[in-house]
Parts: C-alpha cells; structure tokens; sequence
C-alpha cells in the first residue's frame, strides 16, 4: 500500500488542491485528491473524507471541497474502483465490499496517519453513502470517526422491475461486465437544475453508459444487508434527502433515523428536491445544512 503525490493545484486564495494515487491491498490505482485550508487563520479544525456516488467521480465535489476548506475543514476524496481515474472497468464493481475495504484502507494509511489528533468524518453520496454507512459499522473504523454526513444514501433502491431482484444474482456470475440497455442512467433526473446536468453528462470522467450487471447487483446487495443491520449503527450522523427522488428511497433514510443505535442524530428532509443534492439550485443552503452539524459537532468535542 502506498501513496503517491502527482501533482498540486494552484491555491485559488483559501484552498491548496494536491492529487495523489492510493495502492489498494489487492494493487489497484486509485485517484484520490485533498483540498487543504491555506490561510493563517484557518487553523484545520477537522477532515472530511469524502466518497462519491455510482458513475460519478470526486472532482464533482470541488465547490463543496473548498466551501468545507473556509470553515477549517480539510477534505480527502477517493475515485472508488471502476469510477473517474482510478482503475478498472469504467462503470464496473466487482464487489461493493472491494470499495468498503478500499476506503477502510486509505482512512487508516493516509488520512489518520497525515492527521493524527483531528476530529474525523465521514461524507458519502448515494452508493458512496452506503459504502460509507457499511465501512462504519466496523468498531475498527467507527472508533476512529466523530461523525457521518450521508445525502441521498442508498440504503433500498427499487429495482425498475421486481424480475430484476431474482435474475441479477444470476446474471451477475453469468455475464458481470453486461450493460443492461434497459437500465439505462438517463431515466429519472437526478437535479432539478438543468446546467448542472449538461456539466455532470459532458464531464468524460461520468460514466454515461447502461448499468453493467454485476455493478447493479452489488448495488442491491450492500442495501439489502445494510436494511438489515439499521440498529447496529452507533456513529453520530446527519442524513439528507429529497422527498422527491426517485433513485434511492427517502423512505429508507427515515428508517435510518429511526432504527438506529446512534445517541446523536439528525435528519434532513428537502421537499420536493431531487437525488444530487448538492447539485440542486439550493445546493449552498444544503452545504450551510452540512456545514452547521459539522460546527456543532466540532464544538461538542472541543467541549469534552
């Protein structure tokens, strides 16, 4: 395992950008970048670990990087196996729980061991959130982390046809790498902002194409094992989402809030907003959303 730094982005006044590539276990390249707070004042309070969702890759995050960076903030973000420039198949997950190791891995090789003492969180998207969730249900991890910010989790996603649930395990040994055509990504929208899709669509490093089967099936897989295990999660978290979306259930997130173990807990419901959160036209009012748990939750550890 190791990391390698490539290259390092101007600073733009309150942030310095560095890119680096992080060796899995296995030998796998994964991209991975931090935005670091560069002025005086801003002492680094905290780190926020941040994992993207399905087909999309972390510089999405750059705005929402920098927004963390003026509140002290300093946030590491990882392109997971099969997405943006790390490798494998774009597109393509051979197991969830690849990812879930992966992101346990470069929490304790690179994160920790650059930031010993700092108050550490989480921040998944969608399938990045139920990676995120799964990973913190390890007392290894959950230890080490202060808190978890989840938008739009992918705790139970409803297959387009109830077939899919029996042939998709099937399917997925048979033939992994297929593209369902009728499981095409472009069906529901995920933002109510038209520019901000045109920019997610156009980017090369989104992948564009039908869901591959194995990917899909993983998909339905780590959300069926974490409906199970709701009340075996202790970490302190905030979870956000759109009554509206119609990709991962806001349902689900309820069951979360209720179900679960944690002591400290907040949930966030937006009327009619849709899947990509901070990409929705009141993306900074959920950013401010995140931003004040994060401060309280800082100011409660200060406190101790």
């Amino acid at each position: 395992m190791a990391i390698r730094r490539l290259q390092e982005e101007a600073g733009t006044g309150s942030s310095r950008r560095e890119f680096a590539v992080f060796e899995t276990a296995r030998g796998d390249a994964l991209f991975t970048q931090s935005w670091t707070p560069v002025a005086a004042a801003d002492r680094v309070k905290g780190i926020v670990v941040l994992l993207h969702g399905l087909n999309e890759h972390s510089g999405r995050y750059n705005h929402f990087a920098k927004l963390l960076n003026d509140h002290g903030l300093k946030v590491y973000a990882m392109d997971w196996i099969g997405h943006g420039g790390s490798d494998g198949v774009h597109g393509y997950v051979s197991s969830l729980d690849h990812a879930v190791g992966d992101l346990k891995e470069f929490l304790k090789d690179v994160v920790l061991e650059e930031n010993y003492g700092l108050p550490c969180f989480l921040f998944g998207h969608s399938t990045g959130g139920a990676i995120v969730l799964k990973a913190v249900l390890d007392p290894c991890v959950e230890v080490h982390v202060e808190g978890v910010i989840l938008t739009s989790p992918a705790i139970h996603v409803q297959p387009s046809h109830p077939i899919i649930k029996v042939v998709a395990p099937i399917f997925s040994v048979l033939a992994p790498k297929y593209r369902v055509a009728a499981l095409h990504r472009r069906g529901p929208p995920v933002s109510r902002d038209p520019e901000a899709l045109k920019i997610k669509y156009a980017h090369p490093l989104v992948y564009t194409g039908p869901i591959r089967v194995r990917t899909g099936n993983e998909i339905l897989r780590i959300s069926s094992y974490l409906q199970r295990n709701l009340s075996r999660v202790t970490v302190p978290f905030l979870v956000l989402h759109g009554t509206a979306d119609t990709i991962t259930d806001p349902g689900a997130s309820q069951r979360l809030y209720q179900s679960s173990a944690s002591a400290h807990k907040s949930i966030k419901l937006y009327d009619g907003y849709l899947h990509d959160l901070l990409f929705e036209p009141e993306r900074d009012d959920i950013a401010n959303d995140i931003i004040n748990w994060l401060s309280s939750r800082l100011d409660v550890l200060q406190r101790w």
